[in-house]
């Protein structure tokens, strides 16, 4: 049975009132998720985080690097930052939440992910395994750096040498570019031709319930039909409250994860399912 797994990167000052409003409808709907953290974020406001997060048994946490740097070169999005800095972005940040949440970290998503996951990105692939961290959630885009990023197995990273190490990818849209929410302007993302034409709108969306239509409902549907271990689409709360403050898109789908029966967890259920089958 495909697990539905809700995750958010939440990584900069602008998510603490979008994280609030979500927690509000997780508990609504009683739907798990993880929460990827930037640990620079959390420190900004620290004590309301942990009145929001800690010891609540719906969300895990989990790690989305120090300061959001980017950890390998990205065709769009820049160049890796310096090799001296991967401890702090990868070790000390899980250290950090930690601490400041009162739990082991086991999971990793690194900042804009990668096209093959981290297969091609050993230091971060040394330090993630070094660290402790069970799982990471990196192959967050299609072939090719294209969008959406297609529904992937999960996998180990047993080819680089951590066997034990694995790797649970998301699907769809990075949500924030399907809204245009960036104002980068165009991005070059399709692939051609589109392995879901489905999923492709003619423009930005511009409703929750285009968004849902576009990226969450086909998403949901196809991991079911193909029998997926996973479906966790790509969710940033600064922008899913720039665009829908009343959080609908949310509503909608967690009802529709309901209509269809799914399990609902976190990514360490879909890792404790996977590695111990």
């Amino acid at each position: 049975m495909t697990l539905y797994v809700a995750a958010y990167d939440t990584e900069s000052p602008r998510c603490l009132d979008a994280v609030r409003k979500i927690v509000a409808v997780h508990e609504h709907h009683q739907m798990p998720a993880t929460f990827f953290l930037v640990a620079r974020a959390v420190a900004a406001a620290r004590e309301e985080y942990v009145a929001l997060l800690r010891d609540h048994p719906l969300f895990e946490i989990a790690c989305h690097s120090y300061t959001h740097m980017v950890l390998r070169d990205t065709p769009e999005f820049g160049k890796a930052g310096p090799l001296d800095q991967f401890p702090h972005e990868i070790v000390e940040s899980k250290q950090y939440l930690e601490d400041t949440f009162g739990r082991q970290v086991i999971g990793f998503r690194p900042p804009v992910s990668a096209a093959d996951g981290l297969r091609t990105a050993p230091e971060a692939l040394r330090l993630i395994d070094e660290a402790g961290y069970e799982y990471v959630s990196s192959l967050a885009w299609g072939p090719q750096w294209s969008l959406p990023a297609l529904l992937v197995r999960p996998f180990t990273y047993a080819e680089q040498g951590y066997p034990r190490l694995w790797e649970l990818p998301p699907c769809g849209w990075h949500e924030n570019l399907l809204k245009g929410n960036n104002r980068c302007g165009p991005v070059r993302i399709l692939l051609f031709p589109p392995a879901m034409p489905e999923t492709i709108p003619n423009d930005y969306v511009k409703t929750p319930e285009e968004e849902f239509a576009y990226n969450n409902k086909p998403f949901i549907d196809k991991a079911l039909a193909d029998d997926m271990p996973q479906v966790s689409l790509i969710w940033h709360p600064w922008s899913l409250n720039l665009f829908d403050p009343e959080m609908r898109m949310l509503h909608m789908t967690f009802a529709y994860v309901r209509e269809r029966q799914m399990p609902a967890g976190t990514f360490a259920d879909l890792w404790r399912g996977v590695a111990h089958q």
